[in-house]
């Protein structure tokens, strides 16, 4: 491999590539509209564009495409070459800042949950200079946005630079009041930890399942998967470090700051972890790092797997979603500081958390609501459904001081030295983490862990930004007006975060989420259980959600509820597509299997007559005889089954009739590869 330092960014038209293509006054221009968020001067866009296509033609680019994130969940792109006639019988290169700021893709054809009509074909993709271009498969790739003819946010972008805009707005308010000086512009940043399964491609191409859904609709679970803890943190396999270093590789050339690699836990499943960047930089990441997973998987004859549950009974992946905020001050707000002035911020900052995950966490469940990912939540591998707050021993005994009165002692040892706000010191660190919590503070982050595997971080981190933003504007506007009416600004802030932690401390559990004592806990604490996508989907369409995306002009009405109707089609388009697939397997490969096994068994018996040792035999083949009379009826059931719910009951019973004939049926002639095969094949 060659060296790192040398490979990254190789793809990537940087900010370094550009000092190196671009006049010094419009580098400045770029760097000012990257790094403060002012508006694009459209006057360097020209230049911008030839430098884009010398750099990008001379690296093997023959076209280029607005690169945008419609609501399908992926990425999409258009491509469009660079050469146009000269007139003389040949070609040139061109590329105009016209066709850089601005693309027209067809809009039709992509969801819209209601926010266009289907004739209204007219779409635009916009550029996003935050997010620098890159080469891919010999096509430069232009970050954009993508809205429709009126202004409407079509894609996942969009509401996310919207939120990182609103908690800005808020964060500097609030380093206003903490005499904070103001450096740089606020943003949120993202680690988006990605975990997947590796499988044999040869295994693949014989599982229509995984052909059409991403997970197994059928296999028994083996004698042996995870129960071992043997995989976990394992030696890695030598055709599985070769795909990885290749993928490292190719994600350092691409700008993307592949950090950690491991084996996960189930057997076949693995992870990679970026360095922390700006939050939507880290989203536009994310979804290059999927692709180049899956891209690299075939190049090594696996396949990847991201669905969040490929395999039952075992565990499935998710996508570990580490937020925190970088403030104007150019620190991160949410480590402790160095003296109490700090630490007051910083406890501010997890005050505000506690009243925005309180507050808001039926919008917070309802980002990580999916089909796939209903299998996941809750399976005692990832956190449940009812959203909670872990902070650690330390943290929440100086909560619990502030809610008294005021900080005096800290779980780390020592007597504190009172400064301007009564709080401890902070050390970094102290404290475990808990890997059942689903929103756990780690340190200098937090980390949203229900987010799947197969999922865009974006709209988890709309959501993190804008409840966020109102926590903040909430807290401001009552210590903006203690301060104005004469009040002490340690003393209105003393009272203002012991208020807040009485009214949000029921958000906050560091014990294991998975036991039935913390569901019932959690009940009577009134915090929401919400286990299934319908369910969890509707904290989109209330009046509460709508107001709140609003009122900080992250989406509208119309916007949110788009995404409402397109989620909820989605979810009973993928649950129709799992029944007509479970149905075509159990009519065309499973029962016919079974019944040459039971054929054979019968034939077996009868050649071996009455004065032969056969009742273990006819046994077996009572078994088998009524486990599939029992699928015949669970197959004619599921085929008059109509409606999410009753469609996954349906296909429940196949299935269990189905994978109990797997242990009957004889290797050779059981038509699917098993989960043995599957998990530990590679």
């Amino acid at each position: 491999m060659a060296n790192p330092t040398e490979l990254f960014g190789e793809n990537v038209f940087s900010m370094r590539v550009m000092r190196e293509h671009l006049s010094e006054k419009t580098v400045k221009s770029l760097e000012a509209t990257i790094k403060t968020g002012k508006s694009l001067d459209a006057g360097i866009a020209d230049e911008v564009a030839e430098a884009m296509k010398e750099w990008a033609v001379a690296k093997g680019a023959t076209h280029f495409t607005h690169w945008f994130q419609p609501l399908t969940g992926s990425t999409a792109e258009k491509h469009d070459s660079f050469i146009v006639p000269d007139g003389q019988g040949s070609v040139v290169c061109k590329f105009s800042g016209a066709e850089l700021i601005q693309g027209e893709p067809d809009a039709s054809s992509f969801p819209s949950g209601g926010l266009r009509a289907t004739f209204e074909a007219r779409g635009y993709t916009g550029w996003d200079p935050s997010s620098p271009a890159f080469i891919k498969d010999n096509t430069l790739c232009i970050p954009t946005v993508f809205c429709g003819y009126h202004g409407e946010a079509l894609d996942k972008k969009t509401p996310l630079l919207r939120s990182g805009k609103a908690l800005g707005v808020q964060a500097e308010r609030l380093a206003k009041l903490f005499k904070v000086p103001c450096k740089q512009q606020t943003y949120s940043t993202l680690g988006a930890e990605q975990e997947y399964f590796l499988i044999d491609e040869e295994i693949y191409n014989a599982r229509l399942d995984l052909q059409q859904t991403g997970r197994t609709l059928f296999g028994s679970k083996p004698a042996k998967h995870q129960q071992m803890e043997d995989h976990y943190f394992g030696a890695i396999k030598t055709r599985v470090m070769a795909f990885m270093e290749d993928l490292d590789s190719e994600l350092w050339r691409l700008g993307v700051p592949s950090k950690t690699r491991h084996n996960e836990v189930a057997p076949g499943q693995f992870e990679m972890a970026p360095i922390f960047e700006s939050l939507n930089l880290a989203v536009d990441h994310n979804m290059i790092t999927m692709e180049v997973i899956r891209k690299t998987a075939e190049q090594h004859g696996f396949v990847c797997l991201l669905h969040e549950k490929p395999y039952a009974g075992v565990n499935g992946s998710g996508k570990h979603n580490n937020w925190a905020l970088s403030g104007p001050d150019g620190k991160n707000w949410l480590s402790p500081g160095d003296n109490p002035h700090e630490n007051a911020k910083f406890m501010t900052m997890i005050c505000a958390l506690m009243k925005a995950v309180d507050t808001h966490a039926d919008i917070l469940r309802a980002t990580v609501a999916t089909a796939g990912n209903d299998h996941r939540l809750g399976a005692n591998e990832a956190p449940p459904a009812i959203i909670s707050i872990f902070l650690g021993d330390q943290l929440t005994d100086i909560i619990e001081q502030i809610e008294k009165g005021g900080a005096k002692s800290s779980k780390s040892g020592g007597q504190i030295n009172l400064g301007v706000d009564t709080l401890p010191a902070l050390p970094r660190g102290n404290t475990d983490r808990n890997r059942t919590s689903p929103f756990a503070f780690t340190g200098n982050k937090f980390e949203f862990r229900a987010v799947g595997s197969n999922q865009s971080c974006a709209g988890s981190n709309v959501a993190i930004n804008t409840i966020v933003a109102e926590a903040l504007d909430e807290i401001c506007t009552k210590l903006e007006a203690d301060v104005k009416a004469g009040k002490k600004f340690n003393e209105a802030l003393q009272t203002l975060l012991a208020g807040l932690i009485k009214k949000h401390k029921k958000i906050l559990f560091n014990g294991d989420n998975y036991t039935e004592a913390w569901a019932k806990e959690a009940a009577r604490r009134g915090l929401p259980n919400v286990k299934k996508t319908p369910d969890a989907l509707k904290a989109f369409n209330t009046p509460k959600a709508k107001k709140l995306f609003e009122k900080y002009g992250v989406l509208s009405e119309k916007e949110l509820h788009s995404r409402f109707e397109i989620y909820n089609e989605t979810y009973e388009k993928i649950i129709e597509i799992e029944a007509g697939v479970t149905l075509n397997m159990a009519k065309t490969m499973i029962l016919p299997a079974a019944m040459t096994a039971q054929a054979e068994l019968a034939a077996s018996i009868k050649a071996i007559g009455t004065g032969g040792v056969v009742t273990g035999a006819k046994a077996q083949l009572k078994a088998m005889c009524t486990e599939t009379e029992k699928l015949y009826k669970a197959v004619a059931a599921l085929e008059k089954a109509h409606g999410a719910e009753k469609l996954i009951a349906a296909m429940g019973k196949v299935r269990a009739s189905a994978d109990a004939l797997e242990t009957m049926v004889p290797d050779d002639i059981w038509p699917l590869p098993t989960y043995a095969e599957m998990l530990f094949m590679m």
